[in-house]
């Protein structure tokens, strides 16, 4: 494919409150045995993209750690390959990055050194599966500057949470509205983005020039009227994990037989780094229903509609519903766990009880010294 992949993997969300505290939302696990970032990375592998960039800053030990081998995505190449970027102190520069434009212009290097004439520049948080040369076709049969990726958006959905586009009968974007209170649009960007590399260039250049760092508000709203800015509908399955509620909405629909179906037995795969776990364990007494267990567990208990993720320990006469257990958790005999999300390598203590409501999804985390990877 003619194009660079760069996914932008840096952000923080207090919308994720303790869940981000100790990772970057790019590291968050889904599906039992995913990381958020491997759907972009998988995508782009999928897409015949051989060159990607992927930009950390906040909370990255887990996500390098992740990444620390780009053979799980067919990225250990000679030529092109996975290139893991940080903010660099520099005798010119000691900041971080100050926003999404600001970590493209920290990096310009990278795309100034490659020869691909398009960029696709994604999210790290986004749970989807797209074939991005699609996108690409549709940018040059649109002659567009700029294609942003939208889809529909979900049913109780938080609109302050994202970008909404209005679009013409051609499908070129006139109004872009960046996380407001309300909005007559259902139309939502998901944070992907296809654009032709010199042009990204002379544009992230400019942006930082004026000194202003934000993708979206300083390049895509204040262009909307100045450049070719097309929408591509995407009409399957996507979903941006950055709040504890959808967070564990999206994990929930991984339970859904369609959604199960569509990420895991539908070509093309999501691949991921895979650890040498031995498969789940169900000891006399267990009880599993409709829930996804993953390597490395134990189950004494009763486990019911929740995704357990590696090395989850439950004990005995626990009853877990409606959860979400994240890796390395130990659960003590004679737990209640219901509606709650529990933090990765966290400890319950036997015979407590831990109770959220549907609408108010409880995040356990004991206080341990344990590092939650």
């Amino acid at each position: 494919m003619r194009a660079i992949g760069i996914i932008l993997a840096g952000g923080n969300s207090r919308r994720m409150k303790e869940l981000s505290s100790k990772r970057a939302i790019s590291a968050m696990p889904i599906a039992g045995s995913y990381r958020s970032i491997d759907f972009a990375l998988s995508n782009m592998t999928n897409s015949h993209i051989q060159n990607v960039a992927v930009l950390t800053q906040y909370n990255s030990r887990s996500l390098h750690l992740h990444l620390s081998s780009s053979k799980w995505w067919d990225f250990g190449r000679k030529q092109g390959g996975l290139f893991v970027f940080t903010p660099t102190i520099t005798a010119e520069s000691s900041d971080w990055y100050r926003g999404t434009a600001d970590a493209l212009y920290q990096n310009l290097n990278f795309l100034k050194n490659s020869h691909e004439p398009y960029v696709v520049i994604a999210a790290g948080d986004g749970i989807y599966k797209l074939d991005y040369a699609k996108v690409l076709e549709y940018h040059i049969e649109k002659k567009a500057d700029i294609t942003v990726v939208c889809s529909q958006l979900q049913q109780g959905e938080d609109v302050t949470r994202f970008g909404f586009v209005q679009t013409n009968e051609d499908g070129r974007i006139t109004e872009f509205e960046e996380k407001p209170m309300v909005t007559t649009s259902n139309t939502v960007s998901c944070g992907i983005y296809v654009i032709r590399r010199r042009q990204l260039i002379e544009l992230i250049e400019r942006c930082v020039m004026e000194d202003s760092y934000d993708f979206v508000s300083d390049i895509l709203v204040r262009y909307r009227n100045l450049k070719r800015i097309y929408a591509y509908k995407l009409n399957s399955y996507w979903s941006n994990i950055a709040s504890v509620e959808s967070y564990y909405k999206t994990n929930m629909d991984f339970l859904k037989p369609e959604v199960r179906d569509y990420f895991f037995c539908q070509s093309p795969e999501v691949y991921s780094k895979i650890d040498d776990l031995p498969p789940a364990k169900y000891n006399p007494g267990s009880a599993v229903k409709n829930s996804l267990i993953s390597s490395g567990s134990i189950i004494n208990g009763v486990v019911e509609n929740s995704v357990l993720f590696k090395k989850v320990y439950v004990g005995n006469n626990c009853v877990i519903k409606n959860s979400i257990i994240l890796n390395d958790v130990y659960i003590g005999d004679n737990t209640v766990i219901e509606n709650c999300i529990v933090e990765s390598r966290d400890t319950i203590r036997a015979n407590t009880t831990h109770i959220g409501s549907p609408d108010d999804i409880k995040v356990v985390l004991e206080k341990n010294e344990r590092y939650a990877l």
